[in-house]
């Protein structure tokens, strides 16, 4: 009877985090099918705020530059990422461990204050502001992400696999090629999709370091919020929100089937 009765309190209050914390999206996601433009009255089921944004040129825009600068961000941080978590876990280094707390500082650190140090920076060294700058700040705080994703991938690997290969007369890049790489594609692939998630849903960071004409979806988002909002920026931050939210679930699903893999080997 007292495992019965923690199980259901423990239960009862899993949900009240759950609701406490998806409460307010799913709300965001009901209201954004509403046919009235004042939020607090439903007057009906409609797609036409879905179907606005694709007139909107605006939305286009800012969703293509999103794509772009996520997309560039994308393979660049997943490029120096993997290669940097390879090196620091191959290589033994006399402040090794001084460089692994710093790939924390990315992460632990304010975005505010890091989208404000960037932006001194740009402004000394003359770099004007726009999608070039926009694609260096969101490889800067991305690139943790990866290293740290390969990194824990990595360290689940079998190296006997690759001494094995380097026996049968295997090169150091035939090993990679045929046996590394394979073992640890699942996590790189989960933190390029971390990267993208993360760069296509940065506001504060953007908000520094964003040109005149390199707006992005969040960015536009924000600036529709301060006119008030309407059941079409809901439908936009639906949009995001699922995106976001997918990517994410297949990162978890393609690292969790990387784990599962590694074991029946």
């Amino acid at each position: 009877m007292k495992n019965t009765w923690r199980s259901r309190v423990l239960g009862g209050y899993t949900l009240c985090v759950i609701a406490f914390l998806y409460l307010p999206l799913l709300i965001l996601s009901l209201y954004s099918f509403n046919a009235s433009r004042i939020n607090a009255v439903w007057t009906g089921f409609t797609f036409k705020w879905y179907i606005s944004l694709l007139s909107n040129d605006r939305v286009i825009e800012a969703l293509t530059n999103s794509l772009i600068i996520a997309s560039i961000t994308t393979v660049v941080s997943t490029v120096m990422g993997t290669f940097a978590a390879l090196a620091l876990h191959r290589y033994q280094y006399r402040c090794r461990l001084f460089l692994n707390s710093l790939l924390y500082l990315p992460i632990l650190i304010p975005e505010i204050v890091m989208g404000l140090s960037l932006l001194i920076l740009f402004s000394q060294t003359g770099i004007p502001l726009g999608k070039p700058t926009l694609i260096i700040a969101h490889i800067t705080f991305c690139l943790s992400f990866v290293i740290i994703t390969v990194g824990a991938r990595l360290e689940g690997s079998r190296s006997d696999l690759e001494e094995a290969a380097g026996d049968l007369y295997a090169t150091p890049w035939q090993a990679f090629r045929y046996v590394t790489l394979p073992m640890i594609l699942p996590g790189i692939i989960a933190g390029a999709l971390m990267a993208f998630t993360l760069s296509i849903d940065d506001f504060v960071i953007s908000f520094f370091v964003a040109g005149p004409d390199s707006t992005t979806l969040p960015l536009y988002i924000y600036a529709m919020v301060k006119r008030g909002i309407s059941p079409q920026i809901n439908a936009l931050s639906t949009c995001l929100m699922v995106v976001t939210v997918s990517l994410i679930v297949v990162s978890e699903l393609l690292q969790t089937k990387g784990y599962h893999s590694q074991r029946k080997e």
